[in-house]
């Protein structure tokens, strides 16, 4: 067992509390000493239930008082970067929530601070962690695949806008709606797999068309705060669609939305490839191939139950920190995130393909 790493939270709120508080209490190498939040009260909260002694407002303040080995960032999207290079400048390793920043610059700002500081900078990627996401990866990388020419991905709601009209569905604060909220998850996986190939051109459009509607069918409308009256801002869109090409010829469609008439909520991700192609949907994998001449479709078995994959990667962060594991995601993986994000959106405000790298 490493040495106990002394933790500070900045963000107590909906999703430090049902996905990162309880792997990091169980963990036997992190003693969280501090959290952080903007909101009166909400940070002691969580220190009272849980025995913590450090409580602020400003994480400025918990970075400079608190003798700290690293933190996690919880909070809303635009305070990621900020959060995050403040940490690395002050010699933290840094675990953050997706997505990693609002724009291409900010996400470049916590690379440079990571690489200056020789500290760990990691984002959240729990999809990266399910034992199916773990399997076709060594499918992938055992050549049975053969060439990952194509592929298609998604997260699509009936009804699950989070935190309405709060900070979720303000620009300002969030950076975008589904497409960065719920396109981190499966444009990453959909790229993780295939190899991380360099994107080099986008195109997208998006759409506002449930502003208005009051209706939910989604556990994850339950994220955020609410907000409701003439405070209530909702200037983002709830669908985007989209296509990205590669540096070797891959492309790969997209669609995510928050809200759209469709039978149920679904995610996904499919490549297809020269030897086999996949679907991975809502958790579900099945590999198209071929075998002794016939066409050949395999569902891998799992056995028990698979553990939180916030928690997985929570755990693989600790590992990489206490210098047991290499990294499974790097800071230029989020750069290159986000590029292809702000570009989708620059693509579906200018009504053309966005080039990457002009």
């Amino acid at each position: 067992m490493g040495k106990t790493l002394r933790l500070g939270i900045v963000g107590t709120g909906s999703i430090f509390t049902t996905a990162h508080l309880q792997p990091l209490l169980d963990h036997p190498e992190v003693e969280i000493v501090a959290v952080c939040d903007i909101k009166p009260g909400r940070a002691a909260e969580v220190a009272e239930a849980n025995g913590i002694t450090g409580v602020y407002e400003d994480y400025n303040e918990m970075i400079a008082q608190e003798e700290l080995d690293a933190i996690d960032i919880c909070t809303s999207n635009l305070y990621h970067s900020k959060v995050a290079v403040a940490a690395l400048q002050a010699g933290l390793h840094v675990f953050c929530e997706k997505p990693d920043a609002i724009n291409p610059d900010e996400a470049q700002a916590m690379a440079d601070a990571a690489a200056a500081s020789g500290k760990v900078l990691m984002t959240m990627r729990n999809n990266r962690f399910t034992p199916a996401a773990q399997y076709i990866k060594r499918y992938i990388e055992n050549g049975l695949m053969g060439e990952i020419y194509t592929g298609r991905c998604g997260w699509l709601r009936r009804r699950g806008i989070p935190g309405k009209g709060g900070w979720f569905t303000t620009k300002e604060l969030s950076g975008g709606g589904p497409l960065i909220d719920l396109g981190v998850h499966f444009i990453d996986l959909a790229v993780w797999l295939m190899g991380n190939p360099k994107p080099v051109a986008v195109s997208g459009a998006t759409y506002t068309k449930f502003a208005e509607d009051e209706l939910t069918d989604s556990v994850h409308s339950n994220f955020g705060d609410r907000v409701s009256g003439s405070e209530a801002v909702f200037d983002v869109e709830d669908l985007a669609t989209g296509f990205i090409r590669f540096e070797n010829g891959a492309t790969l469609q997209l669609e995510f939305s928050w809200a759209s008439n469709v039978a149920e909520e679904m995610n996904f991700v499919e490549l297809r490839g020269t030897k086999s192609g996949f679907s991975l949907k809502r958790g579900e994998l099945e590999v198209f191939t071929e075998t002794a001449g016939q066409l050949t479709n395999l569902k891998p078995a799992f056995k028990g139950q698979p553990l939180p994959a916030h928690g997985e990667h929570l755990k693989h962060f600790i590992d990489v920190v206490q210098q047991r594991a290499e990294p499974i995601n790097l800071p230029e993986h989020g750069v290159d995130m986000i590029k292809i994000l702000s570009a989708i959106y620059e693509s579906a405000a200018l009504g053309r393909e966005i080039r990457l790298n002009d």
